[in-house]
């Protein structure tokens, strides 16, 4: 199967920045999309941003010109860069990636999930 990884969460003040990280490892094949989400307490995971293999990216609205993804395809490592910080943006984040691996036999599919990590912004 294939784990994801996330780092880079924290506590920041409001207005400042943080830069998220998600490494796949496992027998990969192959990874299409990869996207980061967040769930607030008492809320719905949200979709924030999805990146493609080939870099096309799209947002929700509330990540639209403050968070930008991107990602590095010979690392299997997905970014979030987060500027401009709000309270309602603390949340605990995950990654989200799906596309094919191996195992020993096949290729097979896989959608994974990471463990998220916590951001946290203070007012």
């Amino acid at each position: 199967q294939v784990q994801l990884v996330e780092s880079g969460g924290g506590l920041v003040q409001a207005g400042g920045s943080l830069r998220l990280s998600c490494a796949a490892s496992g027998r990969i094949f192959r990874i299409n999309t990869m996207g980061w989400y967040r769930q607030a307490p008492g809320k719905q995971r949200e979709l924030l941003a999805v990146i493609t293999s080939g870099g096309d990216t799209s947002y929700a609205d509330s990540a639209k010109g403050r968070f930008t993804i991107s990602r590095d395809n010979g690392k299997n490592t997905v970014y979030l860069q987060m500027n401009s910080l709000k309270p309602e943006d603390t949340a605990v984040y995950y990654c989200n990636a799906d596309g094919q691996y191996s195992d020993g036999i096949s290729f097979k599919s896989f959608t994974s999930w990471g463990q998220g990590t916590q951001v946290t912004v203070s007012s």
